[in-house]
């Protein structure tokens, strides 16, 4: 939704205040958002005979001989695990596993609602890299996929490069490859909207975390150009002269080495003068990036402020002072480049064809389908990317990942696009619907009076 002019700041800050005042109501309400229902029939308790001892063994046994039809016997083939250690939970910090849950269930609710897909969260009473690497790989035989999410930098870097090794099905890391790849749809359609070219734009990137790490992999693959590319931390501009990432950061050294074709020095400030986009994943605000900052980018500026809950700069400061285009991972503002138009639809197609692994080309394929259908739709300042309401979606990024999985040699499955397009829409859609007939029936009790 777009703001409204007319309304004060201190208006405006109430409004922005809602999610969370509701969010207090209501997870006390339903107390959590996902529960396990049966999905076969039970026609008499004759059928647990059935499902359970002694008929069970026969599956059993086929899976012993087969491994792989586990997928055709279980409830594998289309769940996936959320897993974290809480120790870098939205904008929260290290908040520990319990006080990390709530997210974790929202994020199973968004994988089921917006892509079909089954989800657990498991939220784990350790930080240390190696036993989570070994929880995972243990887990790992029940599920069809992996999303590791809010686990701190940098130890997330190579815990899921080592899963990624060793496990047989998808591990993925959303803070990183999630948002890497909504971002990049979202920069895509900005840049075409002002009109400047991808390989010719003057990008920063506010933030040196794993989700900005990976946003500018991912953003140099899609075309942007490195020597146009600038990132800062919290101590300033990432440049060749910064020994104080060289050991122990190999992934802040390697953009120092790569990016940055000016040299730059400096801090924020610094960091954003000229820059036709900025992409910030970094600390929460209200006032990381400073409104005055923004009068020094190039001309019809584009901000991408993404720190959850509060974006680093509020979206009506940041047009006061000339920027164009203006994105948040927020849901109440306009231009939402959130990872919930990419997890679930991404996943979708990697567990229709049982993928092995998720691929940065896997992504871009995800981001370049989403920067399609916006397109088509029409580009404006208030929408640069598809929405969570727009249905049609889903299905067609699940087809773009699951095509080039197969295109790239890691799909189990071998299907058509047409195929994949029907799979997809059916299992989002009955997802859909399940919610709906539930709210209908009032197994989902309204909620409507305590909001009141």
């Amino acid at each position: 939704m777009a703001y409204d002019k007319d309304m004060s700041v201190e208006e405006r800050l109430e409004k922005a205040k809602k999610p969370g005042q509701d969010a207090m109501i209501l997870h006390k309400f339903y107390q959590g958002k996902i529960e396990t229902v049966p999905k076969a029939c039970v026609r008499s308790f004759d059928d647990f005979a059935v499902w359970y001892s002694p008929g069970v063994a026969e599956p059993c046994k086929d899976i012993a001989k087969n491994p792989d039809m586990v997928y055709e016997h279980t409830c594998k083939w289309n769940t996936v695990a959320v897993v974290s250690d809480g120790t870098r939970v939205l904008g929260l910090g290290d908040i520990g596993p319990e006080a990390a849950m709530p997210v974790m269930e929202g994020k199973a609710m968004l994988f089921k609602y917006l892509g079909g897909v089954d989800c657990v969260p498991i939220c784990l009473d350790t930080k240390d890299p190696d036993k989570i690497i070994e929880t995972v790989r243990l887990l790992a035989p029940s599920f069809g996929g992996i999303n590791l999410e809010d686990i701190s930098n940098p130890k997330c870097f190579d815990i899921l490069d080592e899963l990624r090794k060793d496990c047989k099905i998808p591990v993925w890391h959303d803070d990183q490859q999630g948002t890497a790849t909504v971002e990049v749809a979202g920069a895509i359609n900005a840049m075409k909207l002002v009109g400047k070219k991808l390989e010719e734009a003057q990008i920063t990137v506010v933030g040196a975390g794993a989700a900005s790490i990976a946003i500018s992999r991912l953003l140099l693959a899609t075309g942007f150009s490195p020597k146009n590319m600038c990132m800062c931390d919290s101590k300033g501009i990432l440049n060749l002269e910064r020994e104080d990432v060289k050991d122990g950061f190999r992934q802040k050294w390697e953009i120092c080495e790569k990016t940055n074709g000016a040299g730059k020095t400096g801090g924020l400030k610094e960091a954003m003068e000229g820059a036709d986009i900025v992409i910030a994943a970094s600390k929460p605000g209200p006032g990381t990036i400073p409104p005055e900052y923004v009068r020094s980018m190039a001309d019809d500026p584009v901000i991408f402020a993404t720190a959850n809950p509060i974006p680093e700069i509020w979206p009506w400061e940041a047009k006061e002072n000339g920027c164009k285009v203006f994105a948040t991972g927020r849901s109440d503002f306009p231009n939402q480049v959130n990872n919930s138009m990419g997890f679930p639809a991404i996943f979708r197609g990697v567990l229709d064809v049982r993928a092995k692994t998720i691929t940065d080309e896997m992504c871009i394929a995800a981001a370049r389908e989403l920067a399609a259908c916006a397109e088509e739709k029409g580009l404006t300042e208030d929408y640069i990317i598809p929405t969570m309401a727009e249905t049609e979606v889903f299905p067609r990024e699940a087809v773009a990942v699951a095509m080039k999985a197969q295109e790239q040699g890691v799909a189990r499955l071998k299907l058509s696009r047409q195929e994949l397009h029907d799979r997809a829409e059916f299992m989002i859609n009955r997802s859909r619907n399940l919610t709906a007939k539930m709210m209908q029936d009032g197994f989902i009790p309204d909620c409507s009076s305590v909001l009141q």
